[in-house]
């Protein structure tokens, strides 16, 4: 870590947490990847979409004990 980049992250350990949350949730938006909002509207809906598709009987449902018995089936060797 540079002597810039040190004295800067030094200064921010110093920031009251609000201070510091706020920060990293810039920092954070500066590198654009999705926020947990975001995250969250996607899952809601994936989910809606997969409701969707079990209602219109569009996908073949199975049962956890039949994935979990595959699942060891294919791991036993």
């Amino acid at each position: 870590m540079g002597a810039v980049n040190k004295e800067i992250f030094d200064q921010a350990l110093t920031l009251p947490v609000d201070a510091r949350v706020r920060l990293i949730e810039k920092l954070l938006g500066s590198l654009n990847v999705p926020t947990q909002k975001d995250v969250d509207e996607l899952w809601a809906r994936e989910a809606e979409r997969r409701v969707l598709q079990i209602e219109k009987k569009e996908v073949d449902l199975v049962s956890g004990e039949e994935v979990f018995a595959e699942i060891r089936k294919k791991h036993r060797g």
